[in-house]
């Protein structure tokens, strides 16, 4: 059995006149900036449909729930042309009675509803709604956030606000143990809590004991510390390392401990600031075949103190609907770090960064990404090598080895070569993400395609756009239960003699 469905196209039709007519409420201009067609325009359904939805979720913002927005089409056959009309009727004025959560087993009701920006007996606003949900769904709580408004029973101007959640792992553990001739018997484990006991606290502990890094830290944040949104964190650690068995970095042992305290301000929807105290208390220990740059940093071949005060401060923009996989929006990023000249170091650190993301197809997501660095010393003391940036590895330029990036130098001894860092870095990423062929609808899997570049530039270094590495290659990114993962196979595209990939 065959079928044969015929088609046929008919003519092209051109947009004459677009009106609006009815009760608009809102000023005329602000509506006509919605309108997604013109005079002169290809009638397209779809920008139609995109004027109507638009009208109306503008009224939404004004309590207009159930707004009416029709396009009436007049037509002209002999000319094919058609003059749009699109008739408002606003309906009642609509407020929210109350706020219903469900689903959430585990998480308290007060970390959900203080991410909702409508509240209860104030006026329906279509806006605020939706960007409650973007901002439980940033918790990273939930694997699904739905959230409807139907209307009360035997009412005409009232709704509720039904918010339904499915929670999910917030927690993670990494046990790791092993031997090896250079760290000998090697234990760590590493957890992560986003969602300490159901109340939004985030808290993070580390141990890792080794001959060449031996870690314990401790970090606790209160994403609301008060009630309108100021977070606060404190951050303690221990840190031992010996570099001597390692052949690929220079030679030197350090003790550290120390700790902080960080706060966040909200400016507003999508501003914040930071900014915080830290000590550090660093003790470095040289040997016979340390760099060279080690030994002038401490102005001798055995070592030296490295204590230090810091202040640091930040402002961040950021406007992506999502944390892990956004589609839209931008990140930016200015932070700040310098210490006070009353212990061992007097150095500052500047970093930018800015991330943009746009869809271009349904799944299908366009990702660049640009960060820059610097660092220096603003007194008579050297700026500390241990504080220098390195690039290359997974969250950089893929391709290259981790930290390998940058200027190098030689054990005299055994002739081994090794990254020494930087106080300049440039960083540029673009990528391009899409589903995993099979899981096309999954929130946990995504592909990509990508292309890295970047250095890190020595204190005697200017940027230099010809010195940058490149690297390009495909990954996929799995948010398991136990944290995000990534697999990625990368090629260094210009290596150069002397590189690490």
């Amino acid at each position: 059995m065959y079928i044969t469905v015929n088609i046929t196209e008919g003519e092209k039709y051109t947009i004459s006149e677009v009106k609006l007519a009815g009760e608009t409420l809102v000023p005329e201009d602000e509506l006509r900036k919605l309108i997604q067609i013109q005079a002169g325009d290809t009638f397209n359904r779809g920008k139609v449909t995109e004027t109507s939805k638009a009208i109306s979720d503008r009224l939404g913002n004004d309590g207009y729930a159930f707004a009416n927005v029709n396009p009436v089409p007049e037509l002209n056959k002999e000319q094919h042309t058609a003059a749009f009309t699109f008739f408002v009727d606003p309906g009642k004025r609509v407020y929210v009675r109350r706020i219903n959560i469900v689903g959430n087993t585990r998480t308290r009701d007060e970390v959900i509803r203080r991410e909702v920006r409508q509240l209860e007996s104030a006026w329906y606003a279509s806006s605020k709604i939706n960007r409650s949900k973007e901002r439980i769904r940033r918790t990273d709580f939930f694997s699904d956030v739905n959230l409807e408004t139907p209307a009360v029973p035997g009412t005409t101007d009232q709704v509720d606000l039904n918010i339904s959640v499915v929670e999910k792992s917030t927690g993670s553990v990494q046990f790791g143990a092993g031997l090896s001739s250079s760290q000998g018997v090697v234990f760590g484990v590493t957890v992560n809590q986003n969602n300490f006991l159901g109340t939004g606290n985030r808290v993070s502990a580390q141990v890792n004991t080794g001959r060449i890094n031996t870690v314990y830290s401790l970090s606790l944040t209160d994403p609301y510390f008060t009630p309108d949104g100021v977070s606060r964190g404190i951050d303690v650690y221990r840190r031992d390392i010996d570099t001597s068995r390692l052949r690929s970095v220079g030679s030197y042992q350090s003790s550290s401990y120390g700790g902080g305290v960080r706060f966040g301000i909200p400016l507003n929807e999508r501003d914040s600031i930071t900014f915080g105290i830290a000590t550090d208390f660093t003790t470095v220990d040289l040997q016979a075949d340390s760099p060279l740059q080690y030994r002038r940093f401490c102005n001798n071949a055995s070592g030296c103190s490295s204590d230090s005060i810091a202040l640091n401060a930040g402002w961040t923009h950021d406007s992506r609907d999502s944390i892990f996989f956004p589609n839209n929006g931008v990140l930016q990023r200015l932070t700040g770090e310098v210490s006070l000249p009353v212990l061992d170091l007097e150095y500052y650190k500047v970093e930018y960064k800015h991330a943009w993301f746009k869809e271009i197809f349904k799944g299908v997501t366009f990702m660049a990404n640009g960060e820059i660095g610097y660092a220096d010393t603003y007194g008579n003391e050297n700026y500390p090598f241990f504080k220098n940036y390195y690039l290359g590895g997974v969250n950089s330029v893929r391709g290259f080895r981790n930290g390998s990036l940058g200027p190098r130098g030689t054990d005299t001894t055994t002739g081994f070569n090794f990254a020494l860092g930087g106080t300049k870095r440039l960083l540029g990423n673009v990528e391009l993400f899409f589903p995993v062929p099979g899981l096309k609808d999954s929130n946990q899997f995504k592909m990509s395609a990508f292309i890295d570049a970047g250095n890190v530039y020595g204190a005697d270094q200017s940027y230099s756009l010809g010195d940058l590495r490149y690297a390009g290659g495909l990954g996929v990114s799995w948010i398991s239960p136990f944290g995000p993962l990534k697999i990625v196979f990368a090629k260094a595209l210009n290596e150069k003699a002397g590189d690490d990939t």
